[in-house]
């Protein structure tokens, strides 16, 4: 391996791990980086003095690109959308040492900035690219950079999760979740759901899903039930805990294929939120 390809594998797991923040789907985010790769080999040997800031600012301006596109293919999608999961050992190659940063909500509250808000808020407070950095990679001055990444700041500081449960918490919350949501065991639901639980799923529009979010304990339980009596899991459905994004969750699969994740956050000793993903698109990488 050349010591610009050990550059680029160096620097891989960064970049996609900026690229999918930025876009929220892991297979647009490895597009980018192939992307970035193909710009990398036009490069001369020893012509870039800080190759982590040139691929940084590469990736930024292919994802700023595809935004275009994707808010536009946003404004049309069928019901809520949710990023891509991300689960188990993708944790740590996209950064796990990111913490929060991979959450669903913070996701969610990056897809609420603007692109140049995002990119600015990434770039700085992320993945610490100083502002001289960010102003050359987005083309605008260092002042225009620091207002944009301190609006995003603001915006996103209600989407980082306050509360970190302990490992036990999770595996118990966690394993009492699927066990009352497969049974409909209304009691342990009401038991382990949050007063203020809010339920988002995506199914894009191709499988069934609730269309915008669920807010509150009792409907958040009549929506669990009522999947349970309407829509069963397929028998022979098997279920694993695993880590999503970050926090704990849920696959479930049926001969062999992945048809559903469940992410929760937990909060003070209850299950704040469920991100249900049933968009077989966006689940096409469990499978493959």
């Amino acid at each position: 391996m050349s010591e610009q390809d050990a550059i680029f594998e160096e620097r891989r797991g960064a970049m996609t791990g900026l690229a999918y923040r930025m876009l929220g789907s892991r297979a647009d985010a490895e597009d980018v980086v192939q992307d970035a790769w193909l710009r990398w080999r036009g490069v001369e040997a020893g012509e870039v003095a800080n190759p982590a800031g040139f691929l940084n600012k590469v990736v930024t301006r292919l994802c700023l690109d595809r935004l275009k596109s994707a808010r536009a293919r946003r404004e049309v999608y069928v019901g809520e959308w949710l990023p891509e999961p991300v689960v188990d050992e993708d944790n740590e190659r996209l950064g796990e040492r990111l913490g929060e940063d991979l959450s669903v909500a913070f996701l969610l509250a990056l897809e609420r900035l603007t692109p140049l808000e995002r990119a600015a808020f990434l770039l700085h407070d992320v993945f610490d690219a100083p502002f001289a950095e960010v102003a050359r990679t987005l083309g605008r001055t260092e002042a225009a950079c620091r207002q944009l990444a301190a609006r995003a700041r603001e915006h996103v500081k209600a989407g980082k999760p306050r509360y970190r449960p302990s490992a036990e918490e999770e595996q118990r919350l966690t394993s009492a979740f699927l066990a009352a949501a497969l049974s409909g065991d209304e009691t342990t639901l009401r038991g382990i759901l949050a007063q203020d639980v809010v339920m988002h799923a995506d199914g894009g529009g191709l499988v069934s899903a609730n269309l915008n979010p669920v807010f509150g304990l009792d409907k958040a339980v009549r929506m669990l039930l009522g999947i349970k009596k309407k829509w069963p899991a397929p028998e022979g459905t098997t279920a694993r805990l695993a880590r999503i994004n970050g926090a704990p969750g849920l696959v479930l699969s049926h001969d062999g294929v992945v048809f559903q994740t469940m992410g929760l956050e937990i909060t003070d000793g209850r299950i704040a939120a469920v991100y249900t993903m049933r968009n077989p698109e966006k689940l096409a990488r469990l499978n493959s």
